[in-house]
């Protein structure tokens, strides 16, 4: 029996349910017509070899045609992962269909309970509310299940309590159900492993999948895969060499045929052409003479071109101003007027940009040289001098160009940031299973468009800037779909982090991995923080676009349309603010919950972070090493802790109501001293440094006054939050062994290190960080190829250098996924270098803490100054 497949769509048209009106969408058949009427009354039936054929729809009706002597099957090709994004009744009720189907062919494997919740909604669609003797008699004449009879009391059961259910919403529940399920979509190809073991092959919208029986055993996420082919019978799929290292890359599976494999590989070509592209790829010219390999090509809309369509979140178009005004100049260096490829690109809008699928499926900007300038053109020690007038003339030196390779330098490092979430986490999860199906949903549907869109951006950035520097071999590959548009659900954001974060607290397998995998490399930071990236990019693209402003005058070519477009990201970041410092506040206290002992619910509502830091507590043992964190109704101090998880255990808290502080260096005859008096006790402290000193004393009484407006508030959050400790503490407390042995225990005793955090900073350099700071530190990024030389060295080391968080995270090239290596500038002083370094190189900064010394050298003034 033939099969034909057709591709899912988002209907613009209002829907109907099949048999009950005429139905919608795009039709070629005049009024009246239907199917069969429309093949009887075609030129094409005189052919004298025309044969009648049947064609069994979804709802089991049977259109005849005069074709030839088989039945075909209309049949759901693509599965959304997310049902819920189909926007028309009818649309979802196809899909319904297609599952009601696959029930009945046993092809959607499920347990017994959800089989007959299935078919309770299936009943409710089609015969609508429950009545025992009709669904008897309907269950008899309608087989939805093999062996239905003997989960015939369970259906009606469940069918009992959808009363009122419209059929829309039992369509609805029908494909809620059936996407959480493994087998939701899937299509076995039989197949054995090098080994001989016989295995089921299948494709779905996140990569290529591995059964043994109907138990998944590997998933190859299409991030992971970097070509898939097919000789005679044997498929085989290429990986990154990042997933498996440099041994055992290419994975191999026999198929039973050649013609077996080829349709598995054809399957394999459309999902990831449907899932994972803008829109759909040209086909190649073909060969004059000869040709190796398929030409074969997905044809038809991609899933991103529907979403466009219809995509109903915060629409954010900015930047056709801002594209115009730093890459599209036809009067930049290196780029003639009438250049054909720069006219090109001004004709067309930059938006949407991907490259063509080839089979290859490198990420774009995958193997694409670093654009450097001479000064960081060596691959390490010292580089062979270059006469300056040759780097003038072969090198742009306008300030816009150095801004455009800093767009170009930070969207590098915003897309390997969105992959720690779109690839690795996500890796992390569906191995492990640990992550609830409506919340991979709410997570990915969110995160997956940007990190589409900025694939393509990034192309786009590196292509524009190989013209301006003169290279016009560069040659600008694939297509641009015009008016696609900045539109990502960054309205969603807020939900995104609180589910996740609930969810951790509740289900412990979710927690485990989740914090497995803050210790792995690829997550540098905390990882709610990349959940953010998205927000805080638009508050880098306006920082940048407020330097180009700065530097054009009134008079320039490109100075309105920059001021154009400056406006309207302003305006945009406007209405994200207030979300940002929610969403940046609310990240804060979660990663404080995970790093402290002793407090169950620190991110309650109402609740602001405000300073954490080092400083030393008189106790009746002397000064002790204490770590502070302040917040709006409460001051925590805390000890390191001896275990392996290097977290804080908190030793008291005070609440704020009633507080007061007082500078008292003279009556302890301790430098930079200052007493705390709550209502439960009185301690005493000192800070590193007079500057420390009245940091915390400010911001204890700004936070002070802020209580005071809130009383009822601040009690009801300790009282949910703090375990409570004896209230028969004296001022100058005295401390157990263990305490106060703790408050030594190093990093390099840790067994376990979660990825930077301000806190271990802190504690090590003596200093403090206001949640200010933490907002500035990440609005103001940067990235790009430095040189570094540490003191008593020779040569310098080019390095691909990130700069966020307080921190400078080093790696070989651009492409790495992680860092090898990080410096935390807390307590760093940055200068430039005085004689006695003996540094006669232009363009050097020097970085010191005590007697640490390391120098760095930009590639250009501009990058030396920012």
């Amino acid at each position: 029996m033939g099969e034909i497949e057709g591709t899912y769509r988002v209907l613009q048209t209002p829907g109907s349910r099949l048999g009950v009106q005429k139905t919608t969408g795009v039709s070629t058949l005049e009024p009246g017509q239907n199917l069969s009427t429309a093949m009887a009354s075609s030129p094409a039936k005189t052919h004298e070899r025309d044969l009648p054929i049947k064609i069994k729809m979804l709802d089991n009706t049977v259109e005849v045609l005069d074709i030839e002597t088989t039945m075909l099957r209309l049949a759901v090709k693509f599965f959304p992962p997310d049902p819920g994004q189909l926007q028309e009744e009818y649309t979802r009720y196809l899909f319904a269909l297609q599952i009601k189907r696959d029930l009945a062919e046993e092809r959607l494997t499920c347990s017994d309970n959800t089989a007959a919740l299935l078919v309770s909604h299936l009943l409710q669609s089609e015969i609508g509310d429950f009545d025992e003797s009709e669904d008897r008699e309907h269950l008899k004449t309608n087989q939805y299940l093999p062996n239905q009879e003997r989960i015939e009391g369970k259906i009606l059961e469940f069918h009992r309590k959808h009363v009122g259910q419209t059929p829309a919403e039992s369509d609805f529940q029908v494909l809620e159900i059936a996407r959480k399920l493994e087998m939701y979509g899937i299509r076995f190809h039989l197949a054995s492993d090098r080994e001989g073991t016989k295995i089921n092959l299948a494709v779905s919208h996140m990569g290529v999948l591995v059964f043994q029986g109907n138990t998944k055993i590997n998933t190859f996420n299409w991030s992971k895969v970097r070509k898939l082919s097919f000789k005679r019978k044997r498929f085989l799929i290429k990986l990154h060499p990042e997933v498996c290292g440099p041994y055992q890359d290419t994975l191999e599976f026999l198929l039973g045929s050649r013609d077996e494999c080829k349709n598995f590989w054809k399957i394999c070509v459309e999902y990831h052409t449907f899932f994972r592209l803008f829109d759909q790829p040209k086909p190649k010219a073909k060969a004059v003479f000869f040709t190796r390999g398929s030409s074969f090509r997905y044809s038809g809309r991609t899933q991103k071109q529907l979403w466009v369509i219809v995509l109903d979140a915060l629409s954010l178009k900015p930047f056709s101003f801002f594209f115009h005004s730093i890459f599209l100049f036809s009067s930049h260096p290196g780029i003639p007027v009438d250049h054909p490829q720069l006219s090109s690109l001004m004709l067309k809008s930059p938006l949407g940009l991907n490259p063509a699928f080839q089979v290859n499926l490198n990420a774009a900007g995958q193997g694409s040289s670093p654009l450097l300038s001479p000064v960081l053109s060596d691959a390490g020690g010292a580089r062979i001098e270059e006469d300056d007038e040759m780097k003038r003339k072969r090198y742009p030196t306008d300030k816009a160009y150095f801004i455009a390779k800093e767009i170009l330098a930070t969207e590098r490092t915003y897309l390997k940031d969105l992959e720690v979430i779109t690839v690795w986490f996500r890796s992390a999860v569906i191995k492990e299973n640990a992550m609830p199906e409506g919340l991979m949903t709410l997570l990915f549907s969110n995160i997956d468009p940007i990190y589409e869109f900025h694939r393509g951006f990034l192309k786009e950035i590196e292509q524009r800037l190989s013209l301006w520097e003169g290279k016009t071999n560069a040659h600008v590959k694939g297509d641009y779909q015009p008016g696609i548009g900045y539109c990502f659900p960054l309205n969603r954001h807020d939900e995104v982090l609180t589910e996740l974060e609930k969810a951790t607290k509740r289900l412990k397998k979710l927690e485990t991995v989740y914090k497995e995998f803050e210790l792995q490399k690829v997550c540098y930071l905390p990882l709610n923080t990349f959940l953010l990236k998205p927000i805080q990019r638009l508050m880098h693209y306006k920082l940048i676009l407020a330097r180009l402003c700065k530097h054009y005058t009134a008079e320039h070519r490109d100075f309105a349309d920059c001021r154009n477009a400056l406006k309207e990201v302003t305006e945009m970041t406007s209405r994200l603010q207030h979300s940002l410092i929610r969403l940046e506040n609310f990240q804060k206290l979660t990663e404080l919950q995970h790093d402290l002992i002793g407090i169950d619910n620190l991110t309650a509502p109402g609740r602001e972070f405000i300073r954490e830091g080092c400083l030393y507590k008189l106790t009746k043992k002397g000064l002790q090493q204490r770590m502070f964190f302040l917040f709006s109704d409460m001051l925590l101090y805390t000890s390191k802790g001896v275990t392996g998880t290097n977290q804080f255990k908190i030793h008291g808290h005070l609440p704020l109501h009633g507080m007061l502080v007082e500078e008292s260096e003279n009556e302890w005859a301790v430098p930079h001293c200052f007493t705390i008096y709550s209502a439960q006790k009185t301690i005493v402290v000192a800070a590193s440094t007079r500057l420390e000193m009245g940091k915390w004393m400010e911001d204890l009484n700004m936070a002070i006054e802020m209580a005071k407006k809130s009383t009822e508030k601040s009690d009801m959050l300790l009282e949910n939050s703090v375990c409570n400790r004896s209230s028969d503490e004296v001022s100058l407390e005295q401390e157990s062994e263990d305490d106060i042995h703790s408050s030594r225990s190093s990093l390099d005793r840790q067994s376990h290190h979660r990825a930077n955090t301000t806190m271990h900073v802190c504690w090590y350099r003596n200093t403090s960080v206001s949640m200010t700071d933490h907002s500035v530190a990440v609005e103001n990024q940067l990235s790009g190829y430095l040189l570094r030389k540490f003191k008593n060295s020779n040569g310098w080391q080019k390095l691909w250098v990130v700069f966020t968080n307080f921190c400078l995270f080093f790696y070989k090239t651009h492409q790495d996924d992680y860092p090898l290596a990080s410096l935390p500038l807390l307590g760093y002083a940055v200068s430039s270098p005085v004689e006695a370094d003996g540094i006669q190189k232009d363009y050097v900064f020097k970085l010191q803490f005590k007697s640490h010394v390391y120098f760095f050298r930009a590639e250009s003034k501009y990058t030396f100054e920012r």
